[in-house]
């Protein structure tokens, strides 16, 4: 029987891929690593220390395992490609045999994303030439956050960005939950790169099913790349807001409209954004 283990399990990602694991391959075979150990308990398996800067501990904590499941890591760009490297190199040396790693779609160049989409190639590369076996997600955008603003897109009456009529390969955790059960327990995905999405729609259609789902009156309004950057860093900071306002100028320029293989990866469909939304309805 095949031991899996999963980093940063106390997240919302990494939680959601060791739920669809157990169901897989049962709790005693899924072991969850974590930066706080404490925080990741509750999912009732195994967990061990997991912090993507300490290699001994990442050695130890993949000893026994046959494929681990690297959940991209979330510091600044070159911080990140060394600590996922140090899990690709614990993992070697502990005698893993697969590794898969969670990345993301996104402009490779020219917005203030780009750096963090290039990272993750970095390390998509360092996967691929590790010598084992390997299977890479690149992550569509998440929907939870916007659902997660409603109270704030109520107070503004409006959905405002720099995301044009540009559409969006959007996702949720729970859809990236299930794929990537699969695609670590299955060898039929091997040697395989993923792009993992739903329908792709636009800032208008995403208002339109806010609207259903909240019974608000959300419109779309466009800013400029200018303008929305501008905003979000007097709201979030220069770093974040920046960041935030690249992704959005990547869904923009077509960044996140790409062909999906979701279904290749779960053997279904992924949930459509009108059941997704019908559901937080109810």
């Amino acid at each position: 029987m095949t031991r899996v283990a999963i980093t940063a399990a106390s997240g919302h990602l990494g939680a959601a891929i060791a739920k669809n694991a157990i169901e897989i391959l049962g709790s005693e075979n899924v072991i969850g690593l974590a930066r706080t150990p404490e925080k990741a308990q509750t999912l009732g398996i195994e967990i061990r220390p997991g912090d993507y800067e300490s290699r001994t501990d990442l050695e130890s904590s993949l000893d026994g395992v046959d494929a681990v499941l690297l959940v991209s890591g979330m510091d600044a760009p070159d911080k990140r490609i060394v600590q996922h490297r140090n899990v690709i190199e614990a993992a070697k040396t502990a005698g893993v045999k697969k590794i898969v790693y969670t990345s993301i779609q996104g402009a490779e160049q020219n917005t203030a994303f780009s750096p963090i989409v290039q990272s993750n190639r970095q390390t998509e590369e360092e996967v691929r030439d590790s010598g084992l076996e390997w299977v890479i997600g690149r992550n569509g955008i998440y929907v939870e956050p916007d659902v997660d603003y409603i109270e704030t897109y109520k107070q503004q009456g409006e959905i405002a960005n720099c995301a044009g009529d540009g559409l969006c390969g959007y996702t949720t955790r729970g859809e990236l939950g299930a794929a990537y059960a699969r695609m670590l327990t299955s060898p039929t995905h091997n040697g395989q790169t993923y792009n993992l999405h739903g329908q792709a729609i636009t800032q208008t259609q995403l208002a339109d099913l806010m609207n259903q789902a909240f019974g608000t009156n959300l419109k779309y309004r466009e800013m400029s790349v200018a303008d929305y950057r501008a905003e979000r860093i007097s709201a979030l900071g220069e770093f974040l807001g920046s960041v935030i306002a690249g992704i959005y100028e990547g869904i923009r320029i077509g960044a996140t409209n790409n062909e999906s293989q979701f279904e290749k990866a779960v053997g279904r469909p992924h949930q459509s954004w009108e059941n997704y939304f019908q559901q937080l309805s109810t």
